[in-house]
């Protein structure tokens, strides 16, 4: 869980890079009114972007932002083939920023979210959006038929069975918070040579992809959509309703 508070301060103010997940070992996530954080990993926040929009940007849009571009193989100039991509938990944190940045690729998009959600998840860009309780929900059918090149998967409790018949020839399920069931998957996968494959993400932050991303957000090109915003005396309302699971975009802890 992640959590990250930005000032209102002027344009030489930077937003925080946490890498908690890449280097569990030095670093953390927190609720506090000041951070202190090395140089090398903050960038500039613009005065275009919001001190909300910019807080919301790491860990979930840096999470999407690699499963996308570097296992996924998507490129956001928009250039190379035609992907097929399916983003699971596509109204939440990670999602709804990979559903928008896959459609700056060549990209068709399958999405699933609750019924409440379609309507929004389409409005991010998803060509096809599907009730995660319906049955072709429940197994990830496309609706017109595709087979995926990718998967961005940010939920669980769904078998390896259930992605396996819906990837292409050389398909990949990238599990955004691998268990234990995926990293066997993934091991058995890998020496039976097999073609389809799922793929833990353990995030490697960069901070110029950092930068990239708050230029989308300045561009008009990336939103940050925030479901809801608490005091830092509301810290605990706050996680409540993260853990509760239905929050759509980002939740938001400021002071």
């Amino acid at each position: 869980m992640h959590w990250y508070w930005m000032s209102s301060g002027g344009p030489e103010e930077k937003a925080v890079l946490d890498v908690h997940n890449s280097e569990p070992e030095l670093g953390g996530g927190g609720l506090a009114e000041f951070c202190v954080a090395k140089g090398n990993r903050t960038v500039p926040r613009p005065p275009e972007v919001s001190a909300a929009e910019a807080a919301g940007l790491p860990i979930a849009a840096l999470t999407a932002h690699m499963a996308l571009t570097q296992f996924a193989g998507v490129k956001l100039d928009g250039s190379g083939p035609e992907k097929n991509i399916l983003v699971t938990a596509a109204s939440g944190g990670v999602g709804h920023y990979a559903v928008q940045l896959a459609k700056l690729g060549n990209t068709h998009v399958t999405a699933t979210c609750g019924a409440r959600n379609i309507e929004f998840v389409k409005s991010l860009g998803a060509d096809e959006v599907l009730d995660y309780k319906t049955p072709d929900g429940a197994a990830l059918r496309s609706p017109s038929g595709r087979k995926y090149d990718a998967v961005v998967h940010g939920t669980t409790g769904i078998p390896w069975s259930t992605f396996e018949p819906n990837l292409s020839e050389n398909g990949k399920a990238i599990d955004l918070s691998p268990g234990p069931r995926t990293m066997v998957t993934f091991a058995l996968k890998k020496l039976t040579c097999s073609k389809k494959q799922i793929v833990p993400l353990l995030l490697d932050a960069k901070v110029e992809n950092l930068d990239y991303l708050v230029k989308l957000v300045k561009e008009g090109k990336l939103k940050t959509v925030i479901d809801s915003k608490y005091p830092l005396s509301k810290a605990e309302d706050a996680w409540a309703k993260s853990i509760d699971g239905h929050a759509t975009g980002k939740i938001i802890v400021e002071p």
